[in-house]
């Protein structure tokens, strides 16, 4: 395996790890903010993916985990009244998980919440930022 002076000399090595640098600074932050609203990351990414009704096993499959471990998240999003379960019109042995307008709105103050960036990034100049988005955006082309 390649040592570390090896793998710097590789750009898009650099690039990661830079980008998992940025990412672990703005972790605690991230999670701070879930917190205030009583959740765990699951919780969040479960609501995150409901922006429509979503069958239980989408969001195990969406989370990579047991399907139990998912009934354990909206028993806990439930609770906060964040979800619902509904019975799958087509299937009724289906349970779809719905945000409620609660959850609909919490969901909507935490990604503005997330959506700021951090100090790293916002202290750039204006033409470094945009060049970042632009290269980001490129990344991202499929």
């Amino acid at each position: 395996m390649a040592d570390t002076a090896t793998n710097r000399r590789d750009p898009a090595t650099e690039a990661w790890e830079l980008f998992m640098e940025i990412f672990g600074e703005v972790r605690p932050r991230m999670l701070d903010v879930q917190a205030d609203y009583g959740l765990k990351p699951p919780q969040f990414f479960a609501l995150n993916a409901l922006d429509e009704p979503q069958p239980m096993s989408h969001i195990a499959d969406m989370l990579r985990c047991d399907r139990s471990a998912v009934t354990w998240i909206t028993d806990r999003l439930e609770e906060r009244g964040y979800v619902e379960r509904r019975a799958d019109e087509s299937d009724r042995r289906v349970k779809l998980l719905a945000l409620t307008d609660e959850g609909q709105r919490v969901r909507e103050e935490i990604r503005a919440q997330l959506a700021l960036p951090p100090d790293s990034i916002a202290s750039l100049s204006r033409a470094d930022q945009r060049t970042l988005r632009d290269l980001l955006r490129k990344a991202l082309e499929r």
